[in-house]
């Protein structure tokens, strides 16, 4: 990862898969306009790396083990009000994502769309825009 840069959206990444990691964190490298600041895989670590990091985006999956993805978006968002999360999972029912909206949680994103659609999502997150539900 390189140095913190404040023109470039800053980006969290917290998923249990290292293919999920891997593959965002190649994405985002070839886009100059984000940078992935931290890489956790649960919910715990989580919050400690929003604490020293504070990125503008972090993109949560629903399922984590221990500390679930709803549960870490609680606890982010109780410390740091204007945090910008987005959830994604490959399979959530729409109980699950409408508690991680009501959590604070942007939007919801299937982890199975396409990588462009990913970074529009990450940027809207960081505009503040309305997001639709996409997945």
């Amino acid at each position: 990862m390189t140095a913190v840069t404040s023109s470039r959206i800053l980006v969290m990444c917290v998923d249990d898969h290292p293919i999920i990691r891997q593959g965002l964190s190649a994405v985002l490298a070839n886009d100059s306009k984000m940078e992935l600041v931290a890489e956790v895989t649960n919910g715990e670590d989580a919050i400690g790396a929003y604490r020293k990091h504070r990125p503008h985006v972090t993109l949560m999956d629903l399922h984590l083990p221990g500390m679930t993805g709803v549960e870490a978006v609680v606890a982010i968002r109780r410390e740091f009000r204007d945090a910008r999360i987005v959830v994604m999972a490959t399979d959530a029912d729409d109980a699950q994502i409408q508690r991680a909206l009501a959590a604070g949680a942007r939007a919801f994103m299937h982890k199975g769309m396409a990588m462009i659609e990913v970074l529009a999502i990450i940027h809207e997150a960081h505009a503040g825009a309305a997001i639709p539900q996409r997945g």
